[in-house]
């Protein structure tokens, strides 16, 4: 649909405030991945805590696994109470965490940074609660326009990596925590006085009851998208998520040297947030080429070449030293076929769950981040066990290799049941 069509409809500041909302809370949910290795840096002067390789794995999955569980919660919160009151609580009570962390400063134990991390979780939460406030103002016919806009948040991580960094550099890490909750105050904001749920004649809410999820539950269908976004969705934000500490703890010389003599920035990690936002970016701006390759191609075919690719490049990085500007090549084409399969999943699910969508993108969405959450374990016990990330590779490929071929177990079946009726590509 064509963004001229959204005009005269709905209610614009609603879906402005929403995709705001989502934006920022994006940022706000992956801020640890970027300062993860400023944060270990900080604790080891200030208090004689060496982080280990499997605690700043922990520190970057918390707010992932957070998130992925709030979803679900939240979600769950927007059928009874309303999306807008549903937003301004998570919003409030990630301010409070985020002000928390900023006022303990150097002084926060690493304790206490796991319960700021699960604060952040709320943020994550925000896909659940952003995207169905923005839908109920809309019809049918828009509702692709209306949720590819408000759900392009996943910018926001691209942001935390291109700036955190500077920031933690500039004034100190703690100070990215004043940032974010300034920001997220001003989202609070924005959000009370421009956001309006969508009254009855326009929206009539149907509140989900737990059997409702029970129900979808027992769907082996159900089971099968779960698997194939925890791998996508749970790649993307795992790899974001775990990106600087895996260039920092492997490719630091040749960033240091890349810093100094291309960029003159003498500050190794402020150039490895430059690295991760580029490697990010490829995933967040690609999702809606994947859609849109998948509405031509059909989901199925496009599903087997995404996870192919990653597959294959997860081998090669798991069995050669790579160089440094081959290692970001790859790392790149990754996360750009990560977030390409993310569209992918999504041009499927709506397709096989239209009437239960509110409630699969709950579930799909938990999904994804208990994914992520494993992939950055997955990777941090590698790095602790063998003191490098091929094991962490090999593991990754193995997932990826087993949905390819449970595309293959499904694809007959989906194509002579639901996709005959279907009316899209599948």
């Amino acid at each position: 649909m064509s963004f001229k069509e959204l005009k005269g409809q709905g209610h614009w500041p609603t879906l402005l405030a929403a995709f705001l909302y989502f934006d920022f809370s994006f940022m706000v949910w992956t801020m640890m991945g970027p300062l993860a290795t400023e944060i270990a840096e900080s604790l080891k002067a200030t208090q004689n805590f060496i982080m280990s390789a499997d605690q700043s794995a922990t520190l970057v999955a918390v707010p992932v696994l957070a998130g992925a569980i709030l979803r679900v919660v939240l979600g769950f919160f927007v059928d009874r109470v309303g999306a807008k009151k549903t937003a301004l609580v998570s919003q409030f009570i990630v301010v409070l965490g985020l002000f928390y962390a900023y006022y303990k400063g150097e002084t926060i134990t690493y304790d206490e940074l796991l319960a700021v991390a699960f604060i952040l979780g709320f943020a994550g939460g925000s896909f659940a609660v952003a995207l169905p406030q923005a839908g109920q103002w809309y019809p049918p016919k828009l509702q692709g326009v209306v949720l590819g806009l408000a759900g392009a948040g996943n910018i926001g991580v691209v942001i935390d990596f291109i700036f955190a960094p500077k920031i933690a550099q500039i004034w100190g890490w703690q100070s990215v925590f004043l940032v974010g909750a300034v920001l997220s105050l001003f989202i609070f904001v924005v959000y009370f006085f421009m956001a309006k749920d969508a009254p009855s004649d326009v929206y009539k809410a149907n509140p989900k009851k737990l059997k409702d999820y029970g129900k979808l539950l027992k769907d082996k269908d159900t089971w099968w998208f779960c698997l194939f976004y925890s791998i996508s969705f749970g790649g993307f934000v795992g790899f974001a998520g775990y990106m600087k500490v895996y260039l920092m703890s492997t490719y630091k010389a040749e960033m240091t040297t890349f810093g100094l003599d291309i960029l003159a920035e003498p500050n190794v990690m402020v150039t490895a947030g430059y690295f991760g936002a580029l490697c990010i970016f490829a995933g967040a701006i690609l999702r809606p080429v994947g859609g849109a390759i998948a509405d031509k191609l059909g989901g199925i075919k496009s599903l087997y070449f995404f996870y192919g690719v990653v597959c294959l490049l997860a081998i090669i990085s798991a069995t050669y030293t790579l160089p440094f500007y081959v290692a970001i090549f790859v790392l790149f084409l990754i996360m750009a076929h990560l977030g390409m399969a993310n569209g992918a999943v999504f041009q499927l699910v709506p397709q096989r769950f239209g009437k239960d969508i509110g409630i699969m993108t709950g579930i799909i969405g938990c999904a994804g981040g208990l994914g992520g959450t494993a992939i950055i374990k997955t990777f941090g016990w590698s790095k602790g066990a063998f003191d490098g990330y091929a094991a962490g590779f090999i593991i990754f490929a193995t997932v990826v290799f087993i949905a390819i071929l449970g595309i293959s177990l499904v694809k007959t079946r989906w194509r002579t049941t639901w996709g005959i009726s279907a009316g899209g590509r599948i």
